[in-house]
C-alpha cells in the first residue's frame, strides 16, 4: 500500500458530547458525574429538581413529592459545593437546565468556582473569567410548554437581561441564554412553527438587552455571540437537518439585519441538541435505539449546521429513570459516530443538493412569515400573554396525535408491527429503570432545615443572610442588576427558597394561558371512533339527567402539561364538559374544584415521578370531603408495580404511553363514570 493511500483527511473536533443528568442527592449526582467523564464524556449537563427549578426548598409543601424525582435538589451553597466535588469548573463546559432560577443556579456555581480557585491558590477573578457552559435560561418556552417558570413574562425577561449584561462583562465565555426550542417540539410545534417561536424569543431577549442600556452599542455582537439555541432532534432526520439549516440561515440574516452585527464569527449559529424523547415509546422500547441514532444524525451529518454539543436520551426514558449502563449506552453511540466512522472527515455532505435546498426555502419562508404574523402580536411577550402561541401549540400537537391514532404517521411497535418477541431487556421491569430512594425527600428536608438552623445559630451568619435578601428585595425593586444581590445572597447561605420567594414578593406569581379552550381539537366531527364515544357520553349524560363533568388536573411542580392538554381537547370534542386549571395545584386546590365543579370523573396527570405522593392525598381529601365516590384515573410514566400499588389505592384506572389511543381512553372514562353510577356498562358498538 503507498503512502498516499494511508493518508487520511484532517478530521474535524467532535462536538461536545453529554448526557443529561442528575438525582436523589447532590453527592450521588456529583459521583454519576465524575464517572461519566471517567468514560469519556467531554462536558456536563446539569438535571435539576423540580423544587430548584421552580425556586422552592425540600420542606415547602409545593415540593412534596418532587424533591430529587427528575433532577438534583441543590438548597444552597453547601449543595453546589457537593455536587461539583472534584471537578474543575474554570476546565469543565457545563450546561444547566434552570430557567426561571437560573441567576441564582449561575451565582452559586460562579461562588464555588471562587472557592475551589482561592483554595488551589488561583487568581478567582481569572476563574470565573474561564468560565464556560450555558444556563438555558429561556422562559418564554417555560409559559409554552414546559411549565417552570415562575414570574411574568417582563420579570423574568429583567432577570434574563441582568444575566446576559454581566455573563458578557465578567464570564465572557459563558452562554446566558439557551433559546430552547426543544420543548417547543414536544408542545406540538412544526418544524416552520419550532423555528418561528425560538426566533421570536430571541428577537424579545435581544431587543430587551439593547433597550436596556446595560450594554454599550460597541459590544452588541459580543452579545449576539453569546446566545446559544437547544434544539429538538426529531426521526424524519432528513426534515430535522433541513430545520437546522434554516434556522442558521434566519439568525444570520436577523442578527446582521435587525442588529448590525457585521462580524461572520458573531453571528455563527451556535446550538446544542436533545435528540426527541417524546418520540420513545413504552412498547418495544428497544426500538427507541435506532430512533435515537436517526435523530443524532439529523444534527451531525451536516457539517454547515452541525451541533455543537449534543445529548442522547437513554433506550429505557419512556420506562422510568436510565441506569447509569443506560446513559453509557447512549455516551458510546455519539463516540462510535465520532470517532469510528469517517464523518468528520468531508465538508458539508449536503451544500449543491436541489433536494435540501428547496426544503431549507420551504421552511425558512413559512418561518418568516410566522414570526412576522408574531411580531405584529407585538412579539414573544404579547403573544404568550394572549394565548396565541400556547393555542398554536396545542391545536398543532393535537392534529399529530390523529395523525398517530388514525395510522397516517406510523410508529413501530406502537400503532404498527406491533407483534413482538419477549424483550429481555425488559423481563424485569422494576430492574430495567433506576428508582429513587423513597427516603431522599426526607433527607433533603431534613438537610435543609439543619442548614438554615446552623446558619441562624450564628449572629453574623443570621444576620449577614438577611441584610443580603433585604438587598436582594431592594435591587429588585430599584431596577438595580440583581446579578451582585445574587452572588452576595449565595455567599451568604441563603437558600433557593428564600432567594425565590424575596423576588415572588417584588414581582408577584404568574399563571399563563392554558391553551385548551382556544384549541380547535377535532374540527370535523371526527372519526367514526369519536362519534361513537360521543354518542356514549350523551346517553350516560341522558341517563344521569346531567352533563357528564370530568377535571383533568396536574398536582405539584410537574409542568410537562401536554399530555393533559390533549385529554383535555379530546374530552371537550367527545362531550364531556371540561375542568381545566392548569399547572401546580396542591391536591388541596384539585380536591376542592372536584368538589365545587361536581365533577364525575378525576383525571390526574403526573409525568415527574411524584404519584405515589400525591394521588393517594388527593384520594384521601375526596374521601374526607364527601367526595369518595367520585372515581379517579391517572396518566403518566408510571412503572408496573406502581400501578398495581395506585389500583390497589381505589384509583380506577392507570394510562401510561402506550396507551396512545384517546378515544379509547374517551371510552375508559364514560365506563367508569358509568359504574361508578350503578348503570350497566355499555359495550361500544362496531364502527
Amino acid at each position: 500500500m503507498s503512502d498516499t493511500a494511508a493518508v487520511r483527511p484532517e478530521r474535524d473536533r467532535p462536538w461536545v458530547m453529554r448526557t443529561y443528568a442528575g438525582h436523589s442527592s447532590a453527592a450521588a449526582s456529583n459521583a454519576l458525574y465524575r464517572r461519566n467523564l471517567d468514560k469519556g464524556q467531554t462536558g456536563l449537563s446539569v438535571a435539576f429538581d423540580l423544587p430548584t427549578q421552580t425556586g422552592y426548598d425540600p420542606d415547602h409543601p409545593l415540593a412534596r413529592g418532587e424533591v430529587g424525582k427528575v433532577g438534583v435538589p441543590i438548597s444552597h451553597i453547601g449543595d453546589m459545593r457537593a455536587l461539583f466535588d472534584q471537578i474543575p469548573l474554570d476546565r469543565m463546559n457545563t450546561s444547566m437546565t434552570i430557567n426561571a432560577t437560573a441567576m441564582w443556579l449561575l451565582a452559586m456555581y460562579q461562588v464555588v468556582a471562587e472557592e475551589q480557585a482561592l483554595a488551589e491558590g488561583r487568581d478567582p477573578v481569572e476563574a470565573v473569567r474561564a468560565l464556560a457552559g450555558t444556563t438555558q435560561n429561556d422562559i418564554i418556552k417555560e409559559y409554552l410548554s414546559r411549565g417552570t417558570y415562575v414570574f411574568g413574562p417582563q420579570p423574568s425577561l429583567r432577570l434574563i437581561t441582568d444575566m446576559v449584561a454581566y455573563t458578557v462583562a465578567d464570564i465572557p465565555k459563558w452562554n446566558p441564554i439557551n433559546i430552547c426550542s426543544y420543548h417547543l417540539q414536544e408542545a406540538g410545534a412544526t418544524p416552520v412553527q419550532e423555528i418561528a417561536y425560538a426566533m421570536c424569543t430571541a428577537i424579545a431577549v435581544l431587543d430587551a438587552v439593547r433597550d436596556s442600556g446595560q450594554v454599550p452599542p460597541e459590544r452588541f455582537g459580543e452579545v449576539v455571540a453569546r446566545i446559544s439555541f437547544f434544539v429538538n432532534a426529531g426521526v424524519r432526520f432528513v426534515e430535522e437537518m433541513c430545520k437546522m439549516r434554516a434556522f442558521v440561515q434566519l439568525w444570520d440574516d436577523l442578527t446582521r439585519e435587525r442588529y448590525g452585527v457585521q462580524d461572520a464569527k458573531q453571528r455563527r449559529f451556535r446550538y446544542g441538541v436533545q435528540v426527541n424523547s417524546l418520540g420513545l415509546t413504552e412498547a418495544q422500547p428497544e426500538n427507541n435505539v435506532q430512533r435515537i441514532v436517526l435523530e443524532m444524525l439529523a444534527v451531525t451529518l451536516s457539517k454547515d449546521a452541525r451541533a455543537r454539543a449534543v445529548q442522547l436520551p437513554a433506550w429505557n426514558e419512556a420506562l422510568g429513570l436510565p441506569r447509569p449502563w443506560d446513559q453509557q449506552w447512549s455516551l458510546r453511540m455519539q463516540q462510535v459516530l465520532a470517532f469510528e466512522s469517517d464523518l468528520l472527515e468531508y465538508d458539508d455532505l449536503f451544500a449543491g443538493s436541489t433536494v435540501v435546498e428547496a426544503k431549507v426555502a420551504s421552511l425558512v419562508e413559512g418561518a418568516r412569515a410566522e414570526i412576522a404574523r408574531v411580531q405584529d402580536l407585538g412579539g414573544a411577550v404579547p403573544a404568550v400573554e394572549s394565548g396565541y402561541m400556547k393555542s398554536a401549540l396545542v391545536a398543532s400537537h393535537s392534529l399529530r396525535r390523529q395523525r398517530i391514532e388514525t395510522g397516517e404517521d406510523v410508529v413501530v411497535g406502537v400503532n404498527r408491527f406491533e407483534t413482538t418477541e419477549p424483550n429481555p431487556l425488559t423481563a424485569d421491569l422494576d430492574a430495567a429503570i433506576q428508582t429513587v430512594d423513597r427516603d431522599v425527600e426526607a433527607k433533603a428536608v431534613a438537610a435543609v432545615r439543619a442548614w438554615r438552623e446552623e446558619r441562624d445559630a450564628d449572629v453574623v451568619g443570621r444576620d449577614r443572610a438577611a441584610a443580603a435578601v433585604t438587598a436582594l428585595r431592594a435591587d429588585a425593586r430599584a431596577g438595580v442588576n440583581l446579578m451582585a444581590a445574587s452572588l452576595e445572597a449565595a455567599r451568604a447561605g441563603v437558600t433557593t427558597g428564600e432567594w425565590a420567594q424575596a423576588l415572588r414578593e417584588e414581582f408577584g406569581e404568574f399563571r399563563a394561558p392554558t391553551g385548551v379552550s382556544g384549541s380547535v381539537g377535532v374540527s370535523d366531527g371526527g372519526t367514526d371512533e369519536l362519534r361513537a364515544v360521543r354518542d356514549r357520553v350523551r346517553r350516560t349524560a341522558d341517563a344521569l339527567g346531567e352533563r357528564l363533568r370530568v377535571l383533568v388536573a396536574k398536582p405539584g411542580l410537574d409542568g410537562h402539561s401536554n399530555g393533559a392538554e390533549q385529554i383535555a381537547v379530546r374530552a371537550r370534542d367527545a362531550g364531556f364538559e371540561v375542568v381545566y386549571q392548569g399547572i401546580r395545584l396542591t391536591p388541596e386546590q384539585i380536591v376542592a374544584a372536584a368538589v365545587a365543579e361536581d365533577v364525575h370523573l378525576v383525571g390526574i396527570s403526573i409525568l415527574s415521578g411524584s404519584h405515589m405522593e400525591l394521588v393517594p392525598h388527593i384520594i384521601d381529601g375526596l374521601r374526607a370531603a364527601g367526595a369518595g365516590d367520585v372515581p379517579v384515573v391517572v396518566g403518566g410514566i408510571i412503572p408496573e408495580s406502581d400501578a398495581r400499588a395506585l389500583q390497589a389505592l381505589g384509583v380506577a384506572a392507570v394510562f401510561t404511553p402506550k396507551d396512545f389511543g384517546l378515544n379509547d381512553i374517551m371510552g375508559e372514562f364514560v365506563e367508569i363514570v358509568r359504574r361508578s353510577r350503578g348503570l350497566d356498562a355499555e359495550v361500544a358498538a362496531p364502527v
